[in-house]
């Protein structure tokens, strides 16, 4: 497809009366209240996923690994959150936020960390074998990759506002 046919679909998509509204709209329901909801999301994803992380990595050494385990309902309500957030985000800012380079590498970084959620719920919190006592160095590993790969997300997530075409100029 043609770069002007890619530019005109993502304007289109601007164009809707959803991207229009979060855009454009003086109401605090707007982009105000979605940019709020992001980042409640993340505190509620990458806050929860931090905890179990770092107590996997032997922080808090005092508290059960296994009741950690709930944390996760609140990672994928976090998740949820940011989905439908970062979609109407998206939406509102689609010709910037879609040839950014910097868009697809948080993307990438936050997929990592979601497949590291997966592992260690996967491997410790859904493995009845899993005691809890001693934390295998492998459960280390994914933990410790979790908590770099959300650092890189948010702070990517950051970069798209100052790296790469900035929404309303072109280059």
């Amino acid at each position: 497809m043609e770069e002007s046919a890619i530019l005109n679909i993502l304007f289109w998509v601007e164009a809707t009366r959803i991207g229009t509204f979060v855009r454009e709209s003086p109401s605090i329901l707007a982009y105000p209240t979605v940019l709020f909801l992001h980042t409640i999301g993340l505190g509620l994803l990458v806050g929860a996923s931090a905890v179990v992380d770092l107590r996997l990595l032997g922080i808090a050494r005092s508290i059960p690994v296994t009741p950690l385990g709930g944390f996760f309902g609140v990672m994928w309500i976090g998740f949820g959150i940011n989905a439908l957030s970062g979609l109407l985000l998206l939406i509102a800012d689609a010709s910037t936020k879609l040839i950014n380079p910097v868009f697809y590498i948080k993307l990438l970084f936050i997929a990592m960390a979601m497949a590291c959620l997966w592992r260690i719920r996967r491997t410790v919190f859904l493995n009845a074998a899993f005691d809890g006592a001693a934390i295998p160095r492998d459960v280390k590993a994914v933990a410790a990759a979790s908590l770099v790969f959300w650092i890189a997300a948010t702070t990517f997530g950051r970069l798209m506002a100052y790296v790469g075409p900035v929404s309303g100029l072109f280059f």
